[in-house]
């Protein structure tokens, strides 16, 4: 059985909010694998739970970064430099939608509602990239999570169907500009998990049901499939993987029903 090591290897995750997100569940598979984490939080927020999370790892900083401003960026990268001298991966767990953009109907979404999901959602993938990449001199691999509605219509999903559909074109764009670097650009479609954004998709328990009911392993996915991967696309076993989607949904994407 391969062991993957990434001792000396500094991982900078965008994204955790609770114990649920699925940032974490990648971050801690980093860890184990024994990676320094660096995790960005976005607000005061969320700023106890982040840290009292990240307090039982063994080699970990916590950093306020809002993605939606460029100063702040700027800021947060400044204090990884007084960290680490390099970046070797980063996780882009990030996606934001105003509440009433989730259900009813997509054509109803105004523009500054569309223009704060992609902000958020999208783009700040672009940005993050372009500030980590100075950093990765040894090149690494970045990696984001979409969903499969990024290229199926999920009703009420709406807006972020868009920004995730951005996003995936985003990482074919991104992996052929860093590919030079020997950085690697990959995102994760992961199917039905409990979050706290899951809880705002109008109609997701019915989704997560068909999805354990029609997906040809028959079952859902947990947090852990998910890091696994993530694993998988932050480590060498995947040196030769980039600008890809890889679905972990146990096969839901294939269906024709």
């Amino acid at each position: 059985m391969y062991s993957i090591d990434l001792k000396g290897k500094t991982a900078v995750v965008f994204g955790i909010a609770n114990q649920r997100s699925i940032a974490w569940a990648i971050t801690q598979s980093l860890a184990d694998a024994g990676a320094n984490i660096i995790a960005m939080y976005q607000n005061e927020r969320v700023a106890e739970s982040v840290k009292k999370l990240t307090d039982s790892l063994p080699n970990s900083h916590v950093i306020e970064c809002d993605v939606s401003e460029e100063s702040n960026l700027k800021s947060a990268f400044t204090q990884i430099d007084q960290i680490t001298d390099k970046i070797d991966i980063v996780v882009h767990s990030i996606a934001f939608a105003e509440r009433d953009d989730l259900g009813g109907r997509f054509i109803d979404t105004d523009r500054p509602g569309f223009q704060i999901a992609l902000d958020v959602s999208a783009y700040s993938l672009v940005a993050i990239s372009r500030h980590s990449s100075k950093r990765m001199t040894d090149g690494g691999s970045i990696i984001t999570m979409s969903f499969m509605a990024a290229e199926k219509v999920f009703p009420g999903y709406n807006v972020m169907s868009t920004a995730k559909a951005a996003l995936e074109n985003e990482v074919r764009q991104i992996a052929n500009d860093l590919g030079p670097d020997n950085i690697r650009v990959n995102a994760i479609s992961a199917g039905a998990l409990d979050t706290l954004s899951s809880r705002v998709i109008s109609g997701y328990k019915d989704m997560k049901k068909a999805y354990a009911e029609r997906s040809p392993m028959r079952t859902n996915i947990t947090h852990s499939d998910v890091a696994s991967t993530a694993l998988y696309l932050c480590s060498n076993m995947s040196s030769g993987v980039t600008g890809e989607v890889i679905h972990v949904d146990a096969g839901y994407h294939v269906m024709g029903i």
